[in-house]
């Protein structure tokens, strides 16, 4: 048995982790799109550096795009085997693929625009029919249950905690009579998350492939998010008469500020201005949330006694149309504003940004993961003058940062997720989805707490096991 790491190797984008058995069965865990590259981005994305249609079986950890982002690139290029997650995953990744098809081919469509010639045009990585074959190979596998996938192969799901319907993936594989158990942690969430639940105990693995996102941070803020969130919002629109914008991701950052906001104003503290929401795709990620309540932490279920819904508050808006996207900059009145994408790096929120930034009375609220490159991450380093949109503009608006607020855990929930394993019993772990220096730091923190062979895979890099 033999495992190659083909993508989200001493990077965290791109998740995809091929298991090849002695007998040519392929496993591959993940399928995600890269994202955030340069100039390199565009070429990982068009080879998998294997063929797909070799692939017997696909295994979905969660939703996000880096990690389910070019599964119908995969069917496009011969892969027709069942694409096993959770019954929330399914449903999150219908709405994130088909998103992710529109945006491929309204940028070739764009990019086609001045070329003449057929044979030069650009080509979408894949189409919304793409997507719905890929839907078609979708079978779920609920958490907690042992699952056969053929009479050599089990699959048992755990809930990860990072987004709902996320989980860890643990096999079970019979090759020449010997059974060996390999671990996929998928993206690991918090230990005491707003909404989540904790993040489970799995059994003992020989092999474990674990993320590594924040292995060298610590998410500390001395305050509650509410109170940090109460504080910024009557400063810039109390006070200052400005607007808040946040930019967010669509799926479990927005779901969590507004549940955050709603918290607010179950306690009569929430200000009275408007909340705007300008993001379709929040709209139905939300949606999904609230139909799949078995994810939620005992924390939620509490308050599902008082409030029956907990992401609507007085003063929340969803916008859907552009005009209405549109409308929000030209409204002077202070407000809230939370939009896509949460780098920044694309989507409405970077037309709000433009047009915060130059005056003093707004505040401009980062709430999770930016690279070092990205715009969210230029503004939190403190950069004073940013393009955007092929113009320089000087950032006057106040910056902030809730840094605790983030759906990936910090070393100490990774360390503590690992705490159930005997380390002796551990053959090798290899460390995926995080910057090299990071899983450098995270590794010495492994092997102090007893793991001995710890691995961090290069790209297309194989080991035999």
């Amino acid at each position: 048995m033999k495992i190659a790491f083909h993508g989200a190797a001493r990077a965290v984008t791109g998740s995809k982790h091929l298991i090849t058995l002695n007998n040519e069965t392929q496993i591959l865990l993940d399928c995600g799109l890269f994202q955030g590259m340069g100039d390199i981005t565009e070429g990982l994305n068009e080879s998998f550096g294997f063929d797909p249609a070799k692939v017997t079986y696909m295994i979905l950890s969660h939703a996000h795009i880096d990690h389910c982002g070019l599964l119908p690139k995969l069917v496009s290029e011969g892969f027709n085997g069942p694409i096993y997650c959770t019954p929330a995953t399914r449903d999150l990744a219908r709405i994130l693929l088909l998103d992710s098809a529109k945006i491929q081919m309204q940028d070739a469509e764009y990019a086609n625009r001045k070329i003449k010639r057929v044979e030069d045009q650009e080509m979408p990585l894949y189409t919304d029919k793409d997507v719905n074959k890929t839907l078609s190979l979708f079978k779920t596998v609920s958490y907690d249950q042992d699952f056969e996938i053929d009479p050599n192969i089990t699959l048992r799901f755990t809930d990860a905690g990072h987004i709902v319907g996320s989980a860890a993936v643990h096999l079970k594989i019979t090759e020449d009579g010997k059974v060996t158990h390999i671990t996929f942690s998928g993206d690991v969430g918090r230990y005491g998350d707003l909404l989540l639940k904790s993040p489970q105990t799995f059994p003992q693995a020989d092999y474990i492939i674990m993320e590594s996102t924040y292995g060298d941070s610590l998410h500390v803020d001395l305050e509650p998010i509410e109170n940090m969130l109460l504080q910024i919002i009557k400063n810039t629109c109390e006070i200052k008469k400005g607007k808040v914008i946040i930019p967010a991701f669509s799926v479990g950052r927005t779901q969590e500020l507004l549940y955050a906001l709603n918290g607010l104003e179950l306690k009569n503290q929430l200000p009275d201005v408007r909340y705007y929401v300008d993001s379709p795709l929040s709209f139905e990620a939300t949606q999904v949330l609230k139909d799949h309540p078995e994810v939620y932490n005992n924390g939620v279920k509490e308050v599902f006694k008082v409030d029956h819904d907990i992401f609507d508050f007085r003063g929340l808006k969803f916008i859907e149309s552009v005009e209405e996207s549109k409308a929000l900059n030209s409204d002077d009145r202070p407000c809230v504003i939370i939009s896509s994408s949460g780098m920044a790096e694309g989507g409405r929120v970077r037309h709000h940004i433009r047009n915060s930034i130059t005056d003093r009375k707004n505040t401009i609220l980062m709430v999770g993961y930016a690279t070092a490159n990205s715009l969210a991450g230029r503004l939190i380093a403190g950069q004073k003058r940013v393009w955007l949109f092929g113009q320089e503009y000087d950032v006057q608006a106040e910056v902030r940062s809730i840094k605790s607020m983030s759906a990936h855990g910090d070393y100490e929930d990774l360390l503590q997720f690992l705490s159930v394993q005997d380390p002796s019993k551990v053959k090798q772990l290899f460390l995926v989805h995080g910057e090299y220096e990071v899983q450098q730091k995270f590794a010495q923190r492994i092997i102090n707490n007893g793991f001995k062979n710890v691995n961090i895979p290069e790209y297309h890099q194989e080991f035999q096991l």
